[in-house]
């Protein structure tokens, strides 16, 4: 018997796509909607802001012994194709941990990787370094670079302690939880005060760390900061304080 089924699960258990003008961010001026999906899209630049896909993390895993459904590439791939059909940007930030690992490039099925080709190739597309994808990847086009700016607001993948410029960063996969109706609601989540934005980690197979973990302090200035819970077919804004 096999330890997982062979066929590719429905989407239908996915976020659904749409961004939140309601819950638009500022930063530095600019104008950010977050989506459903952990994207970030700049609509006055026609940018969209991934980080932290972590593609083939399933083969990862399989490496160290670990058996989980190989959907993980699949059906982040997917997300990303609908979010970029959705916004049609003319550039994309890739936020670093695009890759699960330095080998997950060569794990890569062909099909994933001219769809990805596909992707990346029409629209300017910035692969930023992450801690575990420091390598450039060959043939899936872009740009390979440490770090980069969207006008005044440098992209990076780990926050950075001490701001020069306003950033938005990943790598914290964060995440919230809040009490509705009595009952705890916990999910991934965009984090935000008037300095920089943490987002999400887009992966399908990503988890997440509370906002009021140890890993954020120090990070954010917890007056003015704001958290943005991805539910399953809502985004809900809450102040940093209110969130567990």
């Amino acid at each position: 018997m096999m330890p997982f089924s062979p066929k590719l699960p429905s989407n239908s258990w996915m976020r659904p796509s749409g961004l939140s003008k309601l819950h638009a961010i500022s930063l530095a001026g600019l104008s950010f909607q977050p989506h459903l999906s952990g994207a970030l899209y700049a609509p006055d630049l026609a940018a969209l802001l991934v980080a932290d896909l972590h593609l083939e993390q399933g083969s990862a895993l399989a490496r160290r012994g670990i058996s989980v459904p190989p959907f993980d590439t699949g059906l982040t791939l997917a997300a990303l194709e609908a979010v970029v059909e959705e916004t049609q940007p003319a550039s994309i930030y890739l936020l670093g941990d695009s890759f699960h690992d330095a080998k997950g490039h060569s794990f890569l099925d062909e099909s994933i990787a001219v769809r990805l080709s596909r992707l990346f190739s029409p629209r300017e597309t910035i692969w930023i370094t992450g801690n575990h994808d420091p390598e450039p990847k060959q043939n899936l086009g872009g740009t390979h670079v440490g770090q980069a700016r969207l006008g005044p607001i440098t992209l990076r993948h780990i926050p950075s302690g001490k701001l020069s410029t306003p950033e938005i960063a990943g790598h914290l996969h964060p995440g919230a939880g809040i009490v509705q109706r009595g009952h705890l609601v916990r999910g991934k989540c965009f984090v935000a005060d008037t300095r920089r934005i943490i987002l999400p980690a887009f992966g399908a197979y990503t988890g997440a760390i509370s906002v009021r973990g140890r890993a954020f302090d120090g990070l954010l200035e917890t007056e003015r900061a704001s958290v943005y819970l991805l539910a399953r077919e809502k985004m809900y804004r809450f102040p940093y304080g209110r969130v567990s």
